[in-house]
C-alpha cells in the first residue's frame, strides 16, 4: 500500500477517475475503475446498503483487465480485499503518524472493523487491549469478538453498546488509537473524550452527509492526513462540514515519499494534539491487491476458470 499511496502523491503513471455513483432500490453502486502501469488495470463495484437494518455487508467485485488482449482477466470477490486493502492503509497511517498503541477502541462490527483490529493487533504486539463500540450487544458483535479471540488469544478484547455512554467515554478516553467504519450521519463521540496523543482512523464515510467525528475534533488534528485530497475534498463528510479543502490536506503518499527518501520532516504539517488519518478508498489500492491476488491463484492453480468466456 506504501507504494500505492506515493505513486498516487507524485501523479506517475496511473489513471484513477473520480468514482460513479448510482442509487439503486435498496444500495448505493460505487463503479472505481483505475490503471497503474505496469500493475493492471481493473474496476472495481460495491453496493452499500441504503438501510441500516441490512446487516449482509457490502456485496464488491473487482473486474480484472488484460493488458494485452483488452478482455476480462479475472473477477474476484473483492468483499474482503476491500476490508483488507483499506486496513492495510489504516495501519501504515498508525505507523507513520502515532508511537506504537497499547489500546485499540473501533467502532462498527463489520468486516472493516474486523480487518482494522486484526491488522492492527499483528502489526503491533504492543496492544494489550481492544474495545470494539456497536449499536448494540447483538450477534454481529458477538461472533466478531470470538473470532478475534481466537487469533489473538493474548489480547483482551471487550465489546460495547453505543448507549453505554460512562464505558465508551472511557474506552475512548484511554484508546492510543482509534479506528472507525460506519455509515453514521452524525458524530460517534464528542472531541472532549479523546485524550491529547491518540491517533484516529477514519474509514466510513464517503458521501458528505456521512460523518463519524465531529469538526472540533478535526480542527484539534491540525494538518489531516489523507488518501486522495481530491477526492476528500468531495467525498469525506467530516472534512467537508469543517471547510476544509484540498489544499488543506496532506497525502499519505506524501509522507511516504519523505521517510523513503530520507527527507522525514519535509512535508509542512500543522501540528495539533490529536492525529487524524481519513481515507475514502482509491482504485489503485484495489488494482494493486486484486492482481496480487489473482497471480497467487495461477502459481497454485486455484481459483475457476471458465472457457470460452470471450468467444
Amino acid at each position: 500500500m506504501a507504494s500505492v499511496f506515493r505513486r498516487l502523491s507524485t501523479g506517475s503513471d496511473y489513471a484513477s477517475p473520480h468514482r460513479t455513483t448510482i442509487a439503486m432500490s435498496h444500495h448505493t453502486a460505487l463503479f472505481m475503475p483505475s490503471r497503474v502501469k505496469d500493475v493492471g488495470t481493473a474496476i472495481k463495484v460495491v453496493s452499500v446498503p441504503t438501510s441500516t437494518d441490512d446487516k449482509r455487508g457490502l456485496p464488491a467485485s473487482t473486474v480484472l483487465m488484460d493488458e494485452e488482449t483488452g478482455c476480462v482477466k479475472a473477477i474476484v470477490n473483492a468483499s474482503a480485499l476491500t476490508a483488507l486493502r483499506t486496513a492495510a492503509g489504516s495501519v501504515l497511517a498508525t505507523r507513520l503518524l502515532s508511537k506504537p498503541p497499547i489500546s485499540l477502541v473501533a467502532f462498527g462490527a463489520g468486516k472493516q472493523i474486523e480487518a482494522h483490529v486484526d491488522l492492527h493487533i499483528r502489526a503491533y504486539p504492543s496492544i494489550k487491549r481492544c474495545v470494539i463500540v456497536n449499536r448494540s450487544r447483538n450477534m454481529r458483535l458477538e461472533n466478531l469478538l470470538s473470532e478475534l479471540r481466537r487469533s489473538h488469544p493474548l489480547v483482551t478484547l471487550e465489546g460495547l453498546a453505543a448507549d453505554d455512554t460512562s464505558d465508551v467515554r472511557s474506552a475512548v478516553s484511554h484508546a492510543s488509537v482509534i479506528c472507525t467504519a460506519t455509515s453514521s450521519t452524525h458524530p460517534l463521540f464528542p472531541s472532549e473524550w479523546v485524550s491529547p496523543g491518540t491517533h484516529l482512523n477514519l474509514v466510513g464515510s464517503f458521501k458528505p452527509g456521512m460523518v463519524e467525528v465531529d469538526c472540533d475534533l478535526i480542527r484539534r488534528a491540525g494538518t489531516i492526513v489523507v488518501d486522495s485530497a481530491e477526492a476528500c475534498a468531495v467525498e469525506a463528510g467530516e472534512l467537508i462540514a469543517a471547510g476544509l479543502r484540498a489544499e488543506d490536506m496532506v497525502e499519505i503518499g506524501r509522507l511516504v515519499e519523505d521517510r523513503q527518501g530520507g527527507l522525514q520532516g519535509e512535508t509542512q504539517m500543522r501540528k495539533g494534539d490529536v492525529t487524524v488519518f481519513k481515507s475514502v478508498g482509491v482504485g489503485l489500492q484495489d488494482v494493486a491487491i486484486a492482481e496480487h491476488v489473482v497471480s497467487k491463484a495461477e502459481s497454485l492453480a486455484v481459483g475457476t476458470i471458465v472457457e470460452n468466456f470471450h468467444v
